[in-house]
């Protein structure tokens, strides 16, 4: 079996080339740019089978236009920020090698984060499907962590698929701004409705959640960062709501 792997860009410059040597192994490489000011087309050029500059549809859209322009049906997805680590890249070699037995793969991801790898909290293993036939998945429509709908059981895969989210602390903050306000978006169209009452209720929850019950207390002052500000982005997914309620209302 032969392997397109694909990713999408934007002003990724910081990044894009550790990715592409990621998977220099892979029989094709499309990256596909939405326009970026900085020189992320040029490095990725230097790496890649195919560079396409179009403009931002969205990013299923997006993926899901890299997947339909490769040579191959079986797809690895990923990010700019993310490396296939050696021996997630020996591990995925040798299953298409033999064939795979499964129509996709989810991947467990680690995050570099404060200076350390994160086995801990609800960032780990955080499984992603990313290696698919194109043929029995693609990406959905969600605005916000958009994932592949597939058509059969995935399979799963032992090694990390390398995660470098966060420049810093402040760079998280921005990024929990943004995505809390489209999962507030997304929730408002699902129909979903909260209050004041769960947003006072469920965040402790989720610090507990993350620091205790999922080991956040083994990853020292990281992992207590970490648990707090994913109970500081659930409070902000029900208060964004909340507010987007009562606007309704006026």
């Amino acid at each position: 079996m032969k392997l397109t792997v694909t990713v999408i860009t934007r002003n990724e410059a910081a990044h894009i080339a550790a990715a592409l040597r990621s998977v220099s192994w892979a029989d094709e490489i499309i990256v596909i740019d939405s326009h970026s000011t900085d020189d992320t087309v040029e490095i990725a050029r230097k790496h890649a089978t195919r560079v396409d500059v179009r403009a931002w549809p969205g990013y299923s859209a997006q993926k899901n236009y890299a997947a339909e322009i490769a040579a191959n049906d079986w797809i690895l997805s990923l990010d700019a920020d993310e490396r296939v680590s050696p021996e997630l890249a020996t591990e995925i070699t040798e299953l298409m090698r033999r064939g795979p037995d499964a129509p996709g793969y989810r991947v467990p991801r680690v995050t570099w984060y404060l200076g350390r790898w994160i086995r801990s909290t609800d960032w780990y293993p955080d499984f992603q499907l990313r290696l698919y036939d194109r043929r029995a998945g693609r990406f959905n429509a969600r605005p916000v962590h958009e994932s592949i709908e597939l058509t059969g059981q995935p399979g799963y895969l032992r090694h990390d698929l390398q995660h470098y989210a966060y420049r810093d602390v402040s760079h998280h903050l921005a990024t929990i701004d943004r995505y809390t306000t489209l999962a507030a978006e997304q929730w408002r169209a699902d129909g979903r409705r909260t209050s004041v009452l769960q947003a006072a209720v469920h965040p402790p929850l989720a610090f507990l959640r993350n620091y205790a019950l999922r080991g956040g207390f083994r990853d020292g002052a990281a992992g207590f960062v970490i648990s707090a500000l994913n109970s500081y982005y659930v409070f902000l997914k029900h208060v964004k709501l909340w507010e987007r309620q009562q606007a309704a209302r006026s």
